[in-house]
């Protein structure tokens, strides 16, 4: 691990998934660079790795949801991380979601919350890209779970 790396491993993330809807397939990722850019009016920002698939998909999809996980949804998690995983739709079966309303977007449940978001700029950032994204709804806020979180190269519950 470089130093710079390691370095930024000490700095604990919240842990979410990010789902658009392609046509016909569901995709998704996890990923612990999601934040409140601004709050008049609501956007978030998240960054992917430009030579991933779902990087590809956003440039030309608008519309996706985040769903931020709980303490108890790290599988969830190591689901959506799995390198050549399946559609998303495979990857929650068996866990309860549902579909956005205003993106389509898988939306996975019993997180700490949820939102719906519509991309209006697009950033090249090195080898990452940033979607800066209005947020259209939010699907849920569920305070009495504590927040999956991503530290040191783990998955933890927030202490």
């Amino acid at each position: 691990m470089s130093e710079f790396t390691e370095a930024m491993a000490q700095l604990a993330a919240g842990v979410a998934v990010v789902t658009v809807r392609d046509g016909r397939d569901d995709l998704g990722t996890t990923v612990s660079a999601l934040m409140s850019v601004s709050l008049e009016p609501p956007l978030v920002l998240v960054s992917l790795a430009s030579r991933g698939y779902l990087n590809e998909v956003l440039l030309r999809q608008d519309r996706w949801a985040a769903s931020l996980l709980s303490s108890g949804q790290a599988a969830i998690a190591s689901r959506f991380a799995t390198a050549g995983r399946p559609s998303a739709r495979l990857l929650v079966a068996g866990v309860p979601h549902h579909r956005g309303a205003r993106t389509e977007a898988l939306v996975v449940e019993d997180g700490v919350a949820a939102i719906e978001a519509e991309t209006t700029k697009v950033v090249p950032a090195g080898d990452h890209t940033l979607f800066i994204a209005t947020v259209l709804s939010v699907a849920y806020v569920n305070p009495s779970v504590q927040p999956l979180v991503r530290l040191r190269a783990r998955y933890r519950p927030m202490a």
